[in-house]
Order: structure tokens, then C-alpha cells, then sequence
């Protein structure tokens, strides 16, 4: 929201409340500094002052107002309503109240919450009916806030879409994951049941060449064997004279 939009009321600017007896002259004496600073667009200066005075009397009211515009003025619009909230809660005179509603409608159109500032921009027209500045910028609230409440069934759709897309990204990266664990599954179940041909193949390797061995060995002690027999046969007995 562009704030040159909204007129601000700051008509009691120069207002002092009662303190107690200690208090009066700082709480008056910051105050008047903060409004002086204040004129000369000097916000954090008036805003310091301010707090000076709130810090002699926590119940001024005045001081809660001023420091609401100072706050406003640089943009801490949340701080600026809290502030208002106070001096409105401390305020009896009418007029008094219709500027605190009105700078608290500001703020509240500044944090886009329309709804609400157009219901403070009614209750400070009620207080003060003459009030033009509060009703232009009744108009500007109730506007943006018609404006707001089209643009929100195009915004929920908007949503729902997300959110739909949402879930079927979400249900794709699922499946793809399914998908690679089952890829990941079929390989180590590849993997091993190479591994376990090949051990096969070692084995039945390994007992051919041991049977082949032992074939070897048979083999041999059979050759011996006959060997043995040969030279037995060969030996030539005493002659027979």
C-alpha cells in the first residue's frame, strides 16, 4: 500500500497529558522535543523523545500517540497500531479518539488488513462525521478491500492447483524411487547369483583337476605295479644240468 494514499491525522501532536508531579516537566520537555523533530522529518529523533517521555510516565497517552506516528513514519507500522492501541485504550475525548482510529486504520492498510481498517475508519467517522480525510480514506480502504476479496477465489484456485501439483510431484519422485530400488534390487540379485556360478565353476573346476590328479596317481601306481611284475618275470631261475 503506498502510503501517499492515506492522509494522516496528526492533530494532536501538541497535546500534553498530566503526569505525576515529577514526571510533568520531562514527560512535557520530551514531548515538545519530539514534535519540534518531528516537523523537520526527523522520525528516529522524535521517535527517541518519545521514549523518553513514555519512560517518565508509561501512561501517556499523547506520548503513545506520537510515538505511533514516529513509528509509522518510518515504516514500523505493527509497532505504530500496538502504540495507538495504547492511547486509544487511554483516551476519553471523542474528537481525540477519531485521530487515533483514523492513524490506526492507516496502519492497518499498510499491513493490508483492509477489513479491519475499514471498521476503524467507521468508528472515527462516527466520533467525528466532518472528518473528510477519514472518509477518503474510508473509501480507499473499502475499494482495495473489494478488490482484495475478488482476487482471493483466484487465489485459492491458485493454491489448490499448487497443491495438486504439489502431490504429483510428489507421488512421481515416489514411484521413480520404487523404481530404482527395484533396479538397485535386480542387480545385487544379478550380482550374486554371478558370483554364485562362478564359485560353481570353481568348484567343478577344482574337482576335475583333483580327480584328475587322483587318476594321474592311479594311473602310476599302476605302471609301477606292472613294472614291478615285469622284473619279477624277467629273472632267469638255476639251470637245470
Amino acid at each position: 500500500m503506498n502510503r501517499h494514499y492515506l492522509l494522516i491525522s496528526v492533530c494532536s501532536l501538541l497535546l500534553f497529558a498530566p503526569a505525576t508531579l515529577d514526571a510533568q516537566k520531562v514527560v512535557r520537555k520530551s514531548i515538545r522535543q519530539g514534535n519540534k523533530v518531528y516537523a523537520k522529518e526527523k522520525y528516529t529523533e522524535a521517535e527517541i523523545a518519545y521514549l523518553k517521555a513514555l519512560e517518565a510516565d508509561p501512561a501517556s497517552k499523547e506520548a503513545n500517540y506520537n510515538l505511533g506516528n514516529a513509528l509509522f513514519k518510518q515504516e514500523k507500522t505493527k509497532e505504530a497500531f500496538e502504540k495507538y492501541q495504547l492511547a486509544l485504550s487511554k483516551e476519553t475525548d471523542p474528537l481525540k479518539k477519531a485521530s487515533i482510529l483514523h492513524n490506526a486504520g492507516n496502519s492497518l492498510m499498510a499491513m493490508n488488513d483492509y477489513a479491519k481498517a475499514v471498521n476503524l475508519y467507521k468508528s472515527a467517522l462516527k466520533l467525528n462525521p466532518s472528518d473528510d480525510e477519514t472518509r477518503y480514506n474510508l473509501a480507499v480502504a473499502q475499494a482495495l478491500l473489494k478488490k482484495q476479496q475478488q482476487e482471493q477465489p483466484q487465489d485459492k484456485e491458485d493454491k489448490k492447483d499448487e497443491e495438486k501439483q504439489e502431490q504429483q510431484d510428489k507421488e512421481q519422485q515416489q514411484q521413480q524411487q520404487q523404481q530404482d530400488d527395484q533396479q538397485k534390487q535386480q542387480q545385487k540379485q544379478q550380482q550374486q547369483q554371478q558370483q554364485d556360478a562362478e564359485e560353481q565353476v570353481s568348484r567343478e573346476k577344482a574337482q576335475q583337476l583333483l580327480d584328475a590328479l587322483m587318476q594321474d596317481e592311479k594311473d602310476t601306481q599302476e605302471k609301477v605295479k606292472k613294472l614291478q611284475m615285469q622284473q619279477g618275470k624277467a629273472k632267469n631261475p638255476e639251470k637245470d644240468w
